[in-house]
């Protein structure tokens, strides 16, 4: 927390130790949190004032009415307290269970707990005691000055997304409506970062002048390897049997789409597919399969006859080399081969919608069934 709040300018960050109950709804009497910092050097202090948090970070303000007296008269009024937002929390804890409603809310950053990441740190700490160390530590306060004046020169842009509509994203769970927003959120800071190395366009609206930049493939593609690593998982922690079932399931349906010329999200496959194609149990197979499923490596549709289900494979090969990834995004090649289609922002595609743009989901895919071909699965 230190390390990244020294990157931030002083004006622009709010830190305490703890948090009371209502601390937080009378915040705006004398400072303002609107887009600000607000850090909290542990969750355990701040658990009091957990429900103070959660609404601040959904709603973006907070209020309270209050009885006090009234100076002149000495009688009981009610009074109104506001806070505004909206303010980035930032919370660090070594507990394991957390409240699941404040994380929903924010991206988890653990540790890196690693053999190879320890050594690291121990040559950081050798090298602090070197001459090399010292000189380094005597430069470290102006390079961090160097970064806050960055940031204070930042201008309040829209950001234009014109891949919005063609991203994807996991839709099985509620949950994910708001990490959908966590990752488009994380595609418009990107953009917005890069204000001076973009060209700043405008267009007026109701007769005034809105300025924004437009996000580029680039971005998205930045966005997809961080989503992937906070909000994603590696096969790492899958059992050796689940995993290799997981490799074998890519490798079946990677085969039938290339030969039916099928995308993978359209693809869908029972248990008798899989138990035919591997060789495997039907226990064993129900056993992984229902791990798969839980972990979101597999999404389970309601099939056509009766009550039997069909499979889906949301991952695409990858944390095959012990990486984390996030399954269910779109391919960058096919946004790629979508910006060379484009013509920019012409007449006839209409005008373009800036601010915050909302990327569409994948639409429920229908299960019909086709001629099958030497691997049994129904498309």
């Amino acid at each position: 927390m230190e390390a990244v709040l020294g990157f931030v300018p002083e004006e622009e960050r709010e830190k305490y130790s703890a948090l009371t109950g209502q601390s937080l709804f009378y915040f705006g009497e004398g400072k303002s949190l609107r887009h600000k910092i607000l850090a909290i050097a542990e969750e355990e202090g701040a658990e009091k004032a957990g429900y103070a948090l959660k609404l601040l970070q959904s709603e973006g303000e907070l209020s309270i009415a209050s009885t006090g007296k009234d100076p002149q008269t000495g009688r009981l009024v009610t009074q109104e307290y506001r806070v505004e937002g909206p303010v980035m929390i930032f919370l660090t804890t070594t507990a394991i269970e957390v409240d699941e409603e404040l994380l929903n809310r924010c991206l988890v950053l653990t540790v890196d707990e690693s053999r190879e990441q320890t050594r690291r740190i121990h040559e950081l700490q050798r090298r602090a005691s070197t001459l090399d160390g010292i000189l380094a530590s005597r430069r470290k306060p102006k390079a961090l000055k160097v970064h806050r004046n960055a940031q204070r020169l930042l201008r309040p842009l829209l950001v234009h997304n014109p891949y919005a509509s063609r991203l994807t994203f996991l839709d099985e769970k509620t949950r994910m409506r708001r990490d959908h927003v966590k990752y488009l959120k994380l595609i418009e800071a990107i953009a917005l970062l890069f204000q001076y190395q973009r060209e700043v366009k405008s267009l007026t609206v109701d007769g005034e002048v809105v300025e924004y930049v437009e996000a580029t493939l680039a971005d998205v593609a930045l966005a997809n390897r961080l989503a992937s690593e906070v909000l994603g998982r590696s096969l790492d922690e899958l059992p050796p049997q689940t995993r290799r079932l997981l490799v074998h399931l890519d490798d079946l349906v990677t085969s039938v789409c290339e030969k039916q010329g099928v995308a993978r999200e359209d693809l869908r496959f029972s248990r008798r597919d899989v138990r035919t194609a591997t060789g495997w149990g039907d226990t064993q197979l129900k056993v992984h399969l229902a791990r798969l499923v839980a972990l979101e490596y597999l999404l389970l549709h309601r099939g056509g006859r009766g009550q039997s289900f069909v499979y889906e494979l949301l991952c695409r090969g990858e944390g095959k080399d012990g990486s984390r990834f996030l399954p269910g995004l779109l391919d960058i090649t096919g946004l790629a081969e979508y910006d060379g289609e484009r013509s920019g922002l012409s007449a006839d595609r209409g005008r373009p919608r800036v601010g915050p743009w909302s990327g569409g989901g994948r639409g429920p895919v229908g299960v019909r069934k086709t001629s099958r071909t030497s691997l049994p699965m129904r498309t």
